[in-house]
């Protein structure tokens, strides 16, 4: 399942005139100033000075959903969908920092890995406890790995398909021997399978949350607030904190304003026009931009449009990113439609396809002279910015000779069963979301063609081999080396439509301090204090 991109709606003309699409992009005195890449680079951004920690205090968050349970194995491990709350009760093995790019332990004392990057050995701190004062040892990590596993959890397929054994070679050693060489294997244990989780949570509907993190669960009231408590036996020393309040108020500019009325110690937005103002208003926090967090994906199975690439070039090149910018979010962001823009890490010197209207219309007339009507259905959700970004594709399309009907559902879940489940739909407003973070387990995910989050989009063998090179590259030149070429793959196959990275700002004021960054935008809170 994929975490499907929300969209703030704004005061925005409705209907669209083909004949004046392309003056938009340019525009005079009412055009918008779209985002400076500089200004919205990944990492630790406007951090406050601070003198010595202080204890006491809860810190209170408001966050961008609500996790339906507090387990790895059920619930994606990201900053929007409770990764501040489970990275808080189960800690990580290893922990991303985005100062430098590098893996480093956490919870782990040690990952080596064999000159083959083959084998993979973790040492385990001596004395670490779960919260039910049980050990957490080498038997107690290969137990939680397999659940995550055999509960099939976000990346269970990645590792299974890669990861060959697990062995709890004695209490605190863990090995891993994998079935390919893979240099950057260490990204996995800041994710999902590496928040472990004790043996008595259980499973299913008598699952409670029980990990060895800084944090033990006090409360959940549904649609209103998870209560958390410090873990006085952390491993670490105990928290600062006494506690963490995470509060659902449903609604991104309600909680964006609650954090600016100093309701909220902290808050996660990922709304664009809210992500602009945070970031130009200087808040402190962590900003992470996601690489195709706002996309169309295309259906590329036999008896849909996507299914020719000609199409699917034609709907590539009949779509300026600038003009969804600025139609369905007031100009905010970073509009583009590379596949990583030059904001990121991995972004390379090769062009994705122009916007170019006139190509576009000509790949339409090669596809009808060959039998395709032109018809093309268009699903996105009902709120008021992705029907705005729907009607603009719409004119688009139409204007290079496509004829498309709108689909806009009425909730998310009815947008999940239609991409991801049914796969009914022929082009629909999505989130692939490839992270900056070792981006690969995403990119296996979700265009690998035996990744388990492709919703239908094409694969073929030509990205499946970029991807395992790239899973293979030993080096961040060598992994960008390759970016490149899977750009130039992009243009041929055209798997989904780009219309800009998502900048994801988890936020925090300036009596705030101590909070580390990791993966996936979450951070760690086990050092974090107010004062």
């Amino acid at each position: 399942m994929t975490t499907i991109n929300r969209r703030l709606s704004g005061a925005l003309a409705l209907v669209l005139a083909a004949a004046a699409l392309t003056s938009c992009a340019s525009g005079d005195d009412t055009e918008k100033k779209h985002g400076d890449a500089a200004t919205y680079q990944t990492g630790l951004v406007n951090i406050a000075d601070a003198g010595d920690p202080k204890s006491g205090g809860t810190l209170t968050f408001g966050a961008y959903s609500e996790p339906a349970v507090l387990d790895p194995a059920e619930t994606i491990v990201a900053g929007s969908t409770g990764g501040l709350e489970m990275s808080a009760i189960y800690d990580v093995l290893m922990r991303w920092n985005s100062a430098d790019n590098t893996v480093q332990p956490q919870l782990a004392e040690s990952l080596e890995h064999s000159d083959d990057y083959t084998t993979w050995t973790l040492k385990l701190r001596d004395g670490v406890k779960f919260s039910d004062g049980t050990t957490l040892d080498a038997a107690a990590v290969k137990f939680s790995i397999e659940r995550y596993v055999r509960l099939g959890a976000d990346e269970a397929m990645l590792w299974s398909d890669n990861v060959k054994s697990v062995s709890a070679t004695d209490p605190l050693t863990v090995e891993f021997e994998l079935t390919t060489k893979w240099p950057s294997f260490d990204y996995m244990l800041t994710t999902g399978p590496g928040m472990i989780v004790a043996k008595s949570a259980g499973e299913g509907e008598k699952f409670k949350p029980v990990g060895a993190g800084a944090f033990t669960l006090a409360s959940h009231k549904p649609a209103e607030s998870i209560e958390l408590k410090a873990n006085k036996g952390y491993w670490d020393g105990a928290p600062n904190l006494d506690g963490i309040k995470v509060v659902f108020l449903n609604d991104p500019s309600a909680t964006y304003d609650s954090f600016k009325a100093d309701e909220l110690d902290a808050a996660f937005t990922r709304e664009p026009d809210l992500v602009d103002e945070a970031v130009q208003a200087k808040q402190s926090g962590f900003l992470n931009m996601v690489s195709l967090g706002s996309v169309a994906v295309i259906n590329g199975q036999d008896g849909h449009p996507g299914s020719d690439p000609r199409v699917r070039q034609a709907m590539h090149m009949a779509i300026d990113p600038t003009v969804i910018a600025d139609r369905s979010y007031g100009g905010a962001g970073l509009p583009s439609n590379e596949v990583f823009p030059n904001s990121s890490v991995w972004h390379t010197d090769v062009k994705p396809l122009p916007y170019d209207p006139e190509a576009a219309t000509k790949l339409v007339e090669q596809a009808k002279a060959d039998g395709f009507d032109g018809k093309v259905t268009y699903l996105d959700a009902s709120d008021a910015a992705s029907k705005e970004t729907a009607l603009t594709v719409k004119a688009f399309l139409e204007a290079v000779g496509f004829t498309v009907e709108l689909d806009l559902v009425s909730n998310v879940q009815e947008q999940i069963q239609k991409v991801a489940v049914d796969r009914n739909y022929d082009v629909a407003g999505w989130g692939i979301s490839w992270r900056e973070a070792g981006p690969y387990g995403r990119m296996f995910a979700t265009l690998h063609s035996e990744g388990n989050l492709n919703v239908g989009m094409p694969t073929g063998p030509e990205l499946d081999a970029l991807f395992d090179e790239f899973q293979a590259a030993e080096t961040e030149d060598e992994q960008r080396e390759i970016m490149g070429r899977i750009q130039t793959q992009w243009n041929d196959q055209v798997p989904a439509l780009i219309f800009s990275p998502t900048g994801e700002f988890l936020m925090w004021n300036k009596d705030v301090h101590g909070i580390v960054d990791t993966t996936n935008s979450m951070v760690l809170l086990d050092k974090a204090w107010m004062g």
